[in-house]
């Protein structure tokens, strides 16, 4: 890539073309010997493959006890209720944050965020402007 951003130096587009022509030949070469010399990682990968369907089919044979059965889910609607909206107020901010002003719409399901309200400082008992 170094190569393509020199200016100064002419592109020798043979010579180019021959590193191109021996990395395909590498590729090419290592395709055909690829077979003998890892060929029985292809029969490990089947036998696999058959103990791996032989022990799917066992699983799914057997029958899980009445506690440990998955039930069936539950749809959101019976536990999310989002009440209608509002029309959209006309105004240049009209579609950013125009639900959030609503108290009855309760976007916030579990209260105000208090996150990030301590002070490490306060903490040590040090004076605010001791780390600048």
């Amino acid at each position: 890539m170094a190569d393509s951003q020199r200016t100064s130096e002419p592109i020798n587009f043979v010579h180019q073309d021959e590193i191109w022509k021996a990395h395909v030949k590498v590729v090419k070469d290592s395709a055909d010997v690829w077979p003998s010399k890892w060929g029985f990682l292809t029969e490990a990968y089947k036998e696999y493959e058959r103990e791996s369907t032989k022990l799917m089919e066992a699983v799914r044979r057997v029958e899980l006890p009445h506690h440990l059965a998955a039930r069936p889910s539950t749809p959101p609607e019976k536990y999310i209720h989002v009440g209608p909206s509002p029309p959209v107020p006309q105004t240049s901010q009209a579609l950013i944050g125009w639900r959030s002003g609503h108290s009855h719409l309760q976007l916030e399901k579990y209260g105000t965020v208090h996150y990030g309200r301590r002070s490490f400082l306060k903490e040590l008992g040090w004076p605010l402007d001791s780390c600048n």
